[in-house]
């Protein structure tokens, strides 16, 4: 395939958005949709214990209208090292002030983020876009050195000297994650102000066998305060309790 290294002038601004089905992919894919982009989603199956998320990336990236949905296969099983792709138990606990944001937790998975975004900047440079949007967060996930600001604005630079988009075509990689400081709360303010149907998404570590959320993993708790802090009920934990 040849790489498309500049826009037409009829060629609308073209974005991958990482989306992996859970609430602050959604909001951002929403977010880049308001921006007006022509929004391309990318959801990884690298091995993760909670495949039914990728269930909900198709039905979000439907609701929110992207232009493309594709699902990249990674084996990050092969490696380990997470509750969420090794034989490690997902924590569970009675409270959201029971989680310890000071360290990095059990559900980190190693290098993903710099592996997802590395993939999206090669399907970024052959559909002709060089701005990447992502739903890091390092207000409530402050323990994952992968969302934080300094490693993407890193990876801008890599993309931009690694690529022969931006190292002999001269555009510039942009890493956006509109969501970085944002409370869980602000976050989902945001979305419901775009429209976003926060019940078709799934952000669960650790479903029960029918997809059910467990309710009480540290994403699971992070939602559920976010949707307490607006005075509503979070409507995925609200359908688990009752099913």
């Amino acid at each position: 395939m040849d790489l498309i290294l500049e826009a037409t002038v009829d060629q609308p601004r073209r974005a991958v958005v990482l989306l992996s089905g859970g609430l602050d992919s959604a909001t951002v894919l929403a977010i880049a949709n308001a921006e007006g982009y022509e929004t391309y989603a990318l959801s990884f199956s690298y091995g993760q214990r909670h495949t039914v998320e990728l269930a909900a990336a198709h039905r979000v990236a439907r609701q929110l209208g992207a232009a493309r949905h594709i699902v990249f296969d990674l084996g990050m099983r092969a490696i380990g090292g997470s509750a969420l792709t090794d034989d490690i138990d997902v924590p569970h606990h009675d409270s959201v002030d029971q989680l310890d944001s000071s360290s990095a937790p059990i559900t980190y998975v190693p290098a993903r983020n710099l592996i997802f975004l590395s993939v999206a900047a090669g399907w970024a440079e052959t559909v002709g876009a060089t701005d990447i949007f992502i739903g890091a967060n390092a207000l409530d996930y402050s323990g994952y050195p992968d969302c934080r600001r300094p490693f993407l604005d890193k990876f801008e630079e890599a993309a931009t000297l690694g690529t022969v988009a931006g190292a002999d075509g001269g555009m510039k990689f942009r890493v956006y994650a509109p969501l970085v400081d944002l409370t869980k709360a602000q976050t989902i303010q945001r979305g419901l102000e775009l429209g976003v149907d926060y019940s078709i998404t799934h952000s669960c570590y650790d479903p029960g066998p029918s997809g059910q959320a467990c309710a009480t993993c540290d994403s699971c708790l992070l939602r559920k305060r976010g949707f307490e802090d607006l005075g509503l009920t979070d409507p995925v934990l609200s359908e688990s309790v009752n099913t």
